[in-house]
């Protein structure tokens, strides 16, 4: 039985640097590479890790989510998600970083972008050209409302209105 898996994008300057570096702690080889992306499965724990270069800092998450086994989990996640008063942007059947998915973002309370999708199959492109591909939602409450992005997994810019924001990025050491 499939299960869920964690989703975590992360910005990189340099893709075959870092894919030789998560190769190294990782002790795997991705499951796919491209030459604007990579993606590195584990089972144990369940994670998927993507490494997108783009311009935004190198070491930030992009965003992060959650892949669900099949599209009735989805689908059931997404309505508990609205009944919470949650919103979300739906994208069905979205292609975007070389796999085709049905998906809905939404952002955490401190406008961290969540992607929650199931994988319908792969795809031979990055993106098509009509696609929002990870582009930010227009979810997040006011104060935290961000800017449309070109291009998919790109950092966002985020303007503050009426609250400052909080950035989330990983830490280099413990």
């Amino acid at each position: 039985m499939a299960r869920n898996s964690f989703h975590v994008a992360l910005t990189v300057k340099d893709l075959s640097t870092a894919i030789e570096h998560y190769k190294k702690i990782l002790g795997i080889a991705p499951a796919k590479v491209k030459s604007d992306y990579a993606k590195f499965e584990l089972s144990d724990p369940p994670v998927i890790l993507s490494l997108n270069p783009g311009s935004g800092k190198p070491g930030t998450v992009s965003h992060l989510g959650i892949r669900y086994a099949d599209s009735e989990t989805l689908v059931t996640e997404l309505t508990r998600t609205k009944n919470q008063g949650i919103a979300a942007r739906e994208q069905a059947g979205t292609t975007c970083c070389y796999a085709k998915a049905d998906k809905f973002w939404v952002h955490d309370a401190d406008g961290m972008e969540w992607e929650m999708y199931t994988l319908l199959e792969d795809a031979a492109v990055h993106s098509l050209p009509d696609n929002a591909c990870c582009a930010p939602a227009s979810t997040a409450p006011t104060s935290q409302r961000q800017t449309n992005a070109a291009g998919c997994c790109t950092p966002t810019t985020k303007t503050a209105v009426d609250a400052p924001l909080v950035q989330i990025e990983t830490k280099r050491s413990c």
